[in-house]
């Protein structure tokens, strides 16, 4: 059983854990005890190593089902475990474990992704009546009274230039855990990468068992990271976790976001997000279409690093204790 003062940290795989995982050490009531909930995947046994981890069946975007198949378990955990803050950065995986703790008086976080600058995901808006949970947005743009900005993972990057290389080494990743394949990308890619160039291939779901490369679906969160730091530029999908292995590692990445008008994703959150991390700079953010190797060769001429220790994450106006205090057991 875990301690009393134990915080549940509960995040789907890919880039809602990479962020969860970035944040908590920035959150002010996170303590020494937590345990994590997720998918079981090569990026989360890497990421979590050592720590307390409970792994959950997969629940895809809009997975209702699998969803409310969800509500048991979290809800024995949350009661077994004498939780006493659970906190998440979506997503579907967010809402049997919040609703459990909205319904036995735990205080609970939800902590929306990055990746939506315009306004809060279907998850957020299907936790937003029930009572007991503080809401952050990362974009200070729509934080309101009841959204309150604490600050972004992207917070303290910053671009340096430096003397540019011809492209040796070149990682290209679609995410590890994405449901919507990205084949356009992948064909735009083998199309106007230098012919000697060594590539690494992430490429999740996207099928690309007839292409003239050799792709690996997904990799070890350890190894994708050297594999950064030793490429001359890296090129993804315009995921929250693509974007932040590649900074973590120095890189300015090339990124192209999914388009569901293609049926890349479920929505255009990658399309906003594209468009605001190259509002900041740090990235170089392109279509299928206009992408070239001159993109990549003049992102290879950036190496990106951190001003400082990222401030705490906490909201310009916190919610009143009184209302914490109801919801503790």
């Amino acid at each position: 059983m875990a301690a009393p003062d134990t915080t549940l940290l509960v995040a789907s795989s890919g880039g809602h854990l990479a962020q969860l995982h970035r944040l908590h050490t920035r959150l002010p009531d996170v303590g020494e005890h937590r345990t994590w909930v997720t998918f079981d995947t090569e990026q989360s046994r890497s990421l979590l190593a050592g720590e307390d981890v409970r792994f959950v069946e997969h629940i895809t975007a809009r997975d209702i089902r699998r969803a409310l198949a969800a509500v048991p378990p979290a809800s024995r955990l949350v009661r077994r475990d004498r939780i006493a803050l659970v906190v998440s950065t979506g997503a579907a995986v967010a809402l049997p474990f919040l609703a459990m703790a909205s319904a036995r008086r735990v205080p609970a976080m939800y902590i929306e992704s990055a990746t939506r600058t315009a306004g809060p995901s279907l998850t957020a808006r299907l936790l937003r009546p029930l009572p007991g949970i503080e809401f952050y947005t990362q974009s200070e743009s729509w934080a309101t009274r009841t959204w309150h900005y604490g600050g972004s993972v992207f917070d303290n990057y910053e671009l340096e230039r430096i003397e540019a290389q011809p492209l040796h080494r070149v990682v290209v990743t679609l995410g590890g855990h994405e449901a919507f394949g990205f084949r356009r990308l992948v064909e735009r890619l083998i199309a106007i990468l230098p012919g000697g160039a060594e590539v690494l291939w992430q490429t999740g779901s996207t099928d690309v068992q007839d292409l003239p490369i050799a792709a690996r679906a997904a990799l070890p969160a350890a190894e994708l990271r050297a594999a950064m730091s030793a490429a001359d530029v890296v090129v993804g999908h315009a995921g929250v976790g693509t974007v932040l292995d590649a900074l973590d590692q120095g890189k300015r990445p090339v990124i192209v976001p999914r388009d569901p008008a293609h049926g890349e994703h479920v929505d255009g959150h990658q399309l906003d997000l594209a468009a605001d991390l190259a509002r900041r700079g740090i990235v170089h953010a392109s279509s299928i279409e206009r992408l070239s190797l001159a993109d990549l060769e003049e992102s290879a001429g950036y190496r990106v690093t951190r001003s400082a220790a990222p401030p705490p994450f906490v909201s310009n106006k916190r919610p009143d204790p009184a209302v914490r205090r109801r919801f503790r057991r």
